[in-house]
């Protein structure tokens, strides 16, 4: 049985932007995912959290930094074929104060890990989506700033330029889905059910 290791923040956990709960299973991009492959063949593994980043200590938050957990998950999951990691909007909060060039080092972090504890998976590196263009406004999610929109917007060339140099497969998750309006961070259920397609096509490739 190949195995498919999905490492992320709530919109790999599953966060839905609408309900602002936990979409369910058959809902949420990795379950879906999971269900269009053969189940006895694949196993897809969850393993997103809200708020999670590449390498920041989150002061309001206990175990956030996605490079503190990694290696232990990719020890306890050996030996997984494909690694999924999309990160990078989290580390765009105001307090952290990185730009799209160091949240990619975070990135290059990670991927050296994954050299070290998994270096026969096949990784797809995925830019997340867009932060909303009110994210930072009262009613939102004021740990984002106006600054924070556009960093979020300058990871895809980063990433893009990191999986080339690294010689690993790209999805940019903005060209195909997007922030609902509802809380301008999170995919709804609609954007998960496309998402899941997108991956799907993806993995399928490095599978």
């Amino acid at each position: 049985m190949k195995q498919i290791l999905c490492f992320g923040d709530s919109n790999t956990w599953g966060y839905d932007g609408e309900s602002r709960e936990r979409l369910p299973w058959g809902a949420r991009w990795t379950s879906l995912l999971q269900e269009k492959l053969n189940k006895e063949e694949y196993r897809v593994i969850e393993e997103g959290l809200c708020g999670r980043t590449t390498v920041f200590e989150d002061p309001l938050r206990d175990g956030r930094k996605g490079t503190a957990l990694f290696p232990t998950l990719l020890e306890t999951h050996a030996q997984v074929d494909v690694i999924t990691l999309m990160l990078g909007t989290n580390d765009c909060k105001t307090v952290f104060g990185a730009s799209a060039d160091v949240i990619g080092k975070g990135i290059i972090r990670l991927l050296d890990q994954v050299q070290e504890y998994a270096p026969e998976a096949k990784v797809l590196l995925m830019a997340p989506i867009y932060l909303g263009e009110k994210v930072w406004q009262e009613g939102y999610d004021q740990e984002f700033s106006r600054e924070s929109v556009i960093v979020s917007r300058n990871l895809q060339p980063v990433y893009e330029k990191i999986a080339a140099e690294r010689h690993i497969s790209f999805l940019p998750a903005a060209s195909y889905v997007h922030c609902c309006d509802a809380d301008q961070e999170h995919l709804n259920a609609a954007g998960h059910k496309e998402f899941a397609e997108v991956v799907y096509r993806k993995v399928q490739e490095l599978l």
